[in-house]
């Protein structure tokens, strides 16, 4: 048993050292990239735009969904690389906030509450908040309109959309002995469109019963911190992110979880030239937008492609 206890103290010393090392490395470069305007859709279209990290901004069915959002420039000691796309300051009112998972780079407290104060603001009260289920204390104070925990595969119907949460393969606790938290991602379904976040996960075969389930139109999946290859057993390679997205059935992949913070040791700027490389050897390249901080993918409904492509033909 003792044997034990000294292996367990050298893998805690040695994860340390890996977090001061990627500490000091954060620090080491300016923050790049800048805040932009926030582009607004017409009616009929889907707009997801990517803030940097795992934050997205998703208009949908007129509604505005914030995802993970973090604005912070540091996460306790951890800093970004690359700006927010979107300055909190100037962002319109918020439907609705769905949160991943309690980990900090995904459930940062600081930028929830600069999103309610921002949101009160303009339209007199709060968004309302979905988390995994054990996640709710978190936030139950911070002044949300209101607060629903899910688990996989439920549905919820909260401001004219409809929310399922799917499963992931990662881990969800805040602090090292919290592992009661849950975590997953979610399928946003309004007005016959959807989109898929997956949360942070590995490969597994839950893409396939999202497909199964659900057909998301648009996928939003995470290629970066796959390096040492042990990361692997809770975040997606760039090809492995692939083919979750083939799996999944979306018609369009908008990758995420890369070039913001440090937090894998492959170079900040491989796995976007990965993915794109290995579409390009499967010939779906035209189906993956990489969008910088701050940019827009702006998706017409189904209906109206259709009715292009039938004119067309």
């Amino acid at each position: 048993m003792q044997g034990v206890g000294r292996k367990s103290g050298v893998r805690v010393v040695a994860k340390l050292g890996q977090l001061l090392k990627l500490v000091r490395e954060s620090h080491s470069q300016p923050i790049r990239g800048s805040a932009k305007d926030v582009e607004r859709v017409v009616e009929g279209e889907v707009g997801v735009t990517w803030i940097g990290h795992s934050s997205f901004l998703i208009q949908i069915a007129g509604k505005l969904v914030l995802v993970d959002p973090v604005f912070s420039k540091r996460l306790v000691l951890l800093r970004r690389q690359r700006h927010a796309g979107l300055d909190w300051r100037t962002m319109p009112a918020i439907d609705l906030v769905l949160l991943t998972h309690a980990h900090m780079d995904h459930l940062d407290v600081s930028s929830l509450r600069r999103t309610i104060r921002r949101t009160r603001k303009l339209q007199g009260r709060a968004p309302a908040v979905v988390v995994p289920r054990g996640v709710a204390d978190l936030v139950a104070r911070l002044g949300f309109s209101s607060v629903h925990a899910m688990d996989w595969w439920e549905e919820y119907e909260v401001s004219g959309l409809k929310i399922t949460m799917t499963p992931a393969k990662h881990w969800g606790a805040r602090l090292f002995s919290d592992t009661h938290r849950g975590y997953g991602g979610y399928v946003i379904d309004g007005a016959g469109q959807s989109v898929y976040h997956s949360g942070d996960t590995a490969y597994f075969g839950g893409f396939r019963d999202v497909r199964r389930r659900l057909a998301p139109q648009i996928a939003l999946l995470p290629i970066g911190a796959y390096f040492p290859d042990s990361y692997r057993a809770v975040h997606t390679s760039p090809e492995e992110a692939l083919q979750g997205f083939v799996e999944s059935g979306a018609e369009l992949m908008v990758p995420m979880h890369f070039g913001t913070f440090r937090l894998g040791r492959e170079p900040m700027d491989e796995p976007p030239q990965r993915l794109v490389a290995a579409a390009r050897k499967l010939g779906i390249e035209d189906k993956v937008r990489v969008l910088e901080e701050g940019e827009t993918l702006r998706v017409p409904a189904r209906e109206t492609v259709e009715r292009v492509l039938t004119a067309l033909l």
